[in-house]
């Protein structure tokens, strides 16, 4: 009985990890608001906001700023930990919706990866 109970937890496991590995497109990111996947696009903008609560940068992908489609958050107190953004790249997080923009906040730089 506790093989089959190992056995379920490495299915349930392993299908955790392929959900959170499904790659789709900065356009396509609305559709995925609130699923935890990657979005891989070309970085179109970024604005580090040094004046603005939190200093948050933003970097968008595909569409610049103000006419972006997807954008990427990393706050002040998370940006000591990033190095250069790749030009194309892929970012792992959960979409969620700030102004009707889909948006995934990077707070490790694990979550992105060259593209």
């Amino acid at each position: 009985m506790q093989k089959r109970g190992l056995t379920l937890f490495l299915v349930l496991l392993c299908a955790n990890a392929v959900c959170a590995q499904h790659k789709i497109t900065a356009e396509d990111a609305r559709d995925h608001v609130g699923e935890k996947v990657v979005v891989c696009g070309k970085v179109a903008s970024e604005h580090f906001a040094a004046t603005t609560k939190g200093q948050p940068t933003f970097i968008n992908l595909d569409q610049p700023y103000p006419h972006q489609i997807f954008t990427i958050v990393i706050w002040g107190s998370d940006r000591p930990a990033f190095s250069e953004i790749p030009s194309k790249l892929c970012v792992t997080g959960t979409i969620s919706l700030y102004k009707g923009v889909p948006e995934i906040i990077a707070r490790s730089p694990s979550q992105i990866a060259r593209n």
